[in-house]
């Protein structure tokens, strides 16, 4: 009989961080777990530091550097436990995460294919419990259905992240995993959990359980314009597990991404690449939805003009070429 819950490390370049990460798993009140870290190609010697701590139960796989997608997934292939939950190699968990988790996932029955909890934002070390309750969400369990505000399925999608959800294996595994095409290291998250958000029950729980460091991850420091996220490069395969009722619901989230995508991408420049991604996701009654003249005027050629005089009056950040990670900030996926 194998462990209850499959705990998965993507690993790429972490060296100062990756012990911290371990020890918060290894101090767990849950117990019955395997720990399966995949080394995607790191050269900093971050694969050595894992194999030297001789942690018990410790699975260590190595590969060529292939994106965040690939090498959860490769964990998720792995995983011989009813419950699967992911960490990134810079954060840690509260010693309660698994324990709390386990309950309320199994507190809700087997139709709940989630649970998501809250976390403490670091440097700041603030909770983030009052910006998601400004934003509407509340404990318990969630299914979205056609009455349901786009802009709340878009602030319970924000809301999930790997290292703070814990799912059932084999849910996640139906719905094909992580995105992983690409070597997509924007988003490919949010690619399975809106698959997860229209076809099942998820538990969000508020309660702070998790440590996010920003500060200790790359993407969440780079400036825009980011990759173009996969729900908006590849929806075809969104449409294709959305169940017919939430089609309307499904065109309304990607045109409100689409449209935040387009504002900027026309303040960095990038107007042509904003007009497009405009023009393919209009739903009806588009110019209802946020965004939408903002959107207007920066897929046009005035927009390079009006981002580079307001970077320059505010003195603001250049676009970056950031370097390979696992992380991206919810708020700025909100």
């Amino acid at each position: 009989m194998g462990p209850r819950v499959s705990v998965i490390i993507p690993l790429f370049n972490k060296a100062p961080f990756i012990q911290r990460a371990l020890e918060s798993v290894s101090r767990q009140t849950f117990t019955d777990y395997e720990l399966i870290v995949i080394d995607d190609g790191s050269t900093d010697g971050s694969g050595a530091i894992v194999a030297d701590l001789k942690l018990p139960g410790l699975t260590l796989l190595t590969q060529e550097n292939s994106g965040p997608g690939l090498a959860r997934n490769r964990g998720l292939a792995e995983a011989r436990g009813e419950f699967v939950a992911f960490l990134d190699a810079d954060d840690e968990w509260l010693p309660e995460y698994l324990e709390r988790s386990v309950n309320l996932l199994e507190s809700f029955g087997p139709e709940a294919a989630t649970v998501t909890s809250g976390y403490f934002e670091y440097p700041s070390g603030r909770s983030t419990d009052p910006l998601w309750r400004k934003r509407r969400l509340v404990d318990g369990p969630h299914r979205i259905d056609p009455r349901t505000p786009p802009q709340l399925a878009i602030h319970l999608l924000a809301f999930m992240s790997p290292c703070s959800t814990l799912g059932r294996t084999e849910v996640l595994r139906q719905l094909g995993g992580f995105f992983d095409r690409y070597r997509s290291t924007n988003a490919e998250d949010a690619f399975l959990f809106l698959k997860i958000l229209l076809n099942h029950t998820i538990i969000v729980n508020l309660e702070p359980l998790i440590r996010i460091h920003r500060e200790a991850s790359e993407l969440s420091r780079r400036g825009y314009p980011r990759p173009i996220e996969p729900l908006l490069t590849d929806p075809d395969d969104l449409r294709g597990v959305c169940p017919p009722d939430l089609r309307d619901l499904l065109e309304n989230v990607l045109a409100i991404r689409a449209l935040k995508t387009a504002c900027i991408l026309g303040y960095w420049g990038r107007w042509r690449e904003a007009r497009d991604l405009r023009r393919t996701f209009r739903p009806p009654r588009a110019w209802n939805l946020p965004l939408y003249w903002p959107a207007q005027v920066l897929s046009t050629p005035l927009a390079p003009v009006t981002g580079k005089l307001h970077r320059l009056l505010l003195g603001g950040p250049k676009p970056e070429n950031g370097a390979n990670g696992v992380k991206e900030s919810q708020h700025l996926r909100a």
